[in-house]
């Protein structure tokens, strides 16, 4: 069954940092492309990072401050955030370029001073 399980989110003030974990299934963990997500309260779901296996791209708004990185073995992808701000709240997801509509529940990371 494909899934896919996010972990690592908690509330950090301003400033801090926290490592998101999202470990796939086999069936899905794409050697090509994984994404990380976020959907903040009353806004759509916004890309975050793509993770491949030669390169890691950002959005905008977290490019310096969040960095991706993967372990093929483990089928997990991680996202270690720095620098936390507010606007940073939101629940993170993971996803694969091999099952794009499938989803986790999500981690919840909250900013809050």
């Amino acid at each position: 069954q494909a899934q896919l399980v996010e972990s690592g989110g908690g509330s950090v003030q301003p400033g801090g940092s926290l490592t998101l974990s999202c470990r796939a299934s086999r069936s899905i963990f794409s050697e090509s492309a994984m994404a990380w997500y976020r959907q903040a309260p009353g806004k759509q779901r916004e890309w975050v990072a793509i993770i491949t296996d030669r390169t890691t791209h950002y959005a905008d708004f977290v490019r310096g401050r969040f960095i991706g990185s993967r372990d093929d073995a483990e089928n997990t992808v991680y996202l270690q955030m720095n620098s936390l701000e507010s606007e940073d709240t939101a629940v993170y997801y993971c996803n694969s370029g091999a099952a794009p509509d499938t989803w986790g529940q999500g981690t919840q990371v909250t900013v809050s001073s």
